[in-house]
């Protein structure tokens, strides 16, 4: 007998990738729920809603439920971070709830961790911030409250900088900036550069079909365990992509600044619409966050899909 799963956000990046994935392993019959058309592949059944409305009309009981859908954005108006990514978790989770699935999983986000500067080796132990660095993540830190306070048998995923072929939240936004010329080097006072983490989406995919079919619970980092130079890094993909990286160097300060004026205009004058630049845009690329994932490996294996092979199917796709 089929694993019956429910994935949310099947028309976005995650949510979409992982259906697709977990369809093509044989064994789960995937239903799938959005606001928007499922990505190719990645549904067996599909329930179109607005998860900030109570979930209803749809035929359960369903084994697991995968939590993906959520606003994934830097900036935009707070109210619309709290009807799509706490509303509509307090809705699945009432869904979970009455419907008696067996495991929820949640995937959650990285930034739940950030502060400015440098994070190295960043465990799930880490404590969070008094005060989260952006809505995006206070949101999903509340998320995680709800969901840990919710009585089911949960998962919590915190993926780092997930991208891969149909990305729509991390390369879209970096090589807009590229191709507008307007993507700076971020010069730091010591001169170090940042170390990051990133995954591929294959790689995240496979971790949340671990977790619903192994008997974990509990919070996991997910990367691909492979830190990079950002900077480095970032060159090497816009560069095959034929893109000029980066050449102007600007002062963490005056980028701060720069991104703060934007996101007050943005505020009193734009509607909440994305600035070209964002302050936590410049945390992420001017100081090093890495993360210690001994736990997921230990529980779920290492990830499938080398950083290497990654972006070298990144950049097929891109082009």
């Amino acid at each position: 007998m089929s694993c019956r799963v429910l994935v949310t956000g099947v028309s976005g990046f995650v949510g979409g990738a992982f259906g697709a994935h977990l369809r093509s392993l044989g064994g789960y019959h995937v239903t799938g729920i959005s606001r928007g058309a499922p990505r190719a592949g990645a549904v067996d059944e599909f329930h179109r809603w607005d998860l900030t409305r109570p979930l209803s009309g749809l035929a359960g009981p369903f084994d697991v439920i995968v939590h993906a859908a959520a606003l994934s954005a830097p900036w935009g108006a707070p109210s619309a971070f709290q009807a799509q990514n706490v509303l509509a978790t307090r809705n699945m989770i009432a869904f979970a709830q009455r419907s008696g699935c067996q495991k929820f999983v949640f995937i959650s986000s990285s930034s739940v961790y950030y502060r400015h500067g440098d994070q190295l080796g960043i465990t799930e132990e880490t404590p969070f911030p008094a005060v989260p660095i952006n809505q995006y993540a206070a949101t999903k830190v509340e998320g995680e409250r709800l969901v840990r306070e919710s009585g089911l048998h949960t998962v919590i995923l915190r993926p780092r900088a997930v991208f891969g072929p149909g990305d729509t939240v991390l390369f879209p936004r970096i090589l807009r900036a590229a191709r507008k010329g307007v993507l700076p080097r971020m010069k730091r006072a010591d001169g170090a550069a940042p170390l990051g983490d990133v995954i591929y989406i294959e790689n995240l995919s496979h971790y949340i079909e671990r977790a619903i079919a192994l008997p974990c619970t509990g919070a996991f980092n997910l990367t691909n365990n492979e830190p990079v130079d950002l900077f480095r890094f970032l060159r090497d993909v816009i560069s095959r992509l034929g893109l000029r990286p980066a050449e102007r160097a600007v002062p963490v300060p005056l980028a701060f600044a720069i991104a703060g004026a934007m996101e007050w205009g943005s505020r009193l004058f734009g509607g909440y619409r994305e600035p070209p630049i964002t302050r936590f845009g410049v945390e992420v690329m001017a100081y090093s966050k890495t993360f210690h994932v001994a736990r997921a490996v230990e529980t779920f294996g290492p990830p499938p899909v080398s950083l290497v092979e990654g972006v070298e199917r990144f950049v097929q796709w891109q082009r």
